[in-house]
């Protein structure tokens, strides 16, 4: 496995509003502890479609792990051109920040929003230029983006070697708590 697809949950479907949100320090750290040993087993690139949430969190984080993994590489394929334009100016300005950082930026389409094919397009490339998925699902959550990802990967996991990862909210939780814990003592 060398290309890892990384994805999850929109911040809004995650009740997360703000770049400033406690939780996404938490969420960021569960990336980094699922991502450091498919890297050291030779997973080089992190691909992932670029919106804001999960998406994006961990474009930030590969930036930071690149500085000890300098060979691995990050790729933000989106749907269409500019799908940043119309969020507010700081996540424009964060959204800006981590492409400029990412080795790869493309959009499937370069025309502006035009419909839901677009994202139909992406999700078939993103799964056809990755051997695996690090997905950010809770069963118990509201149901959000990550669901058709979810769909997507286990039937491609159940007719081939497509590798599967999932995230849940306990793991974030666990992170929550033991730092919390450490906080008290």
């Amino acid at each position: 496995m060398t290309t890892l697809l990384v994805t999850g949950y929109r911040a809004h479907e995650l009740g997360i509003f703000d770049n400033k949100h406690q939780g996404i320090a938490y969420i960021k750290k569960a990336l980094a502890a699922r991502l450091i040993p498919l890297i050291e087993d030779g997973v080089d690139w992190i691909i992932t479609p670029g919106q804001y949430g999960v998406d994006l969190w961990a474009c930030e984080v590969v930036l930071e792990l690149k500085r000890k993994y300098p060979l691995l590489k990050l790729g933000i394929i989106t749907a269409h051109a500019n799908p940043e334009e119309k969020w507010k100016e700081d996540k424009q300005n964060e959204y800006r920040r981590i492409v400029a950082g990412a080795d790869y930026y493309g959009a499937v389409s370069n025309a502006p929003y035009d419909g839901s094919w677009q994202f139909r397009a992406r999700d078939n490339l993103l799964f056809r230029k990755s051997d695996a998925i690090l997905l950010f699902y809770d069963e118990d959550a509201a149901e959000g983006s990550a669901k058709y990802f979810k769909e997507r990967a286990l039937k491609l996991h159940a007719e081939s070697d497509y590798g599967l990862y999932l995230m849940f909210a306990e793991e974030i939780q666990n992170i929550a708590d033991e730092e919390n814990q450490r906080d008290f003592e």
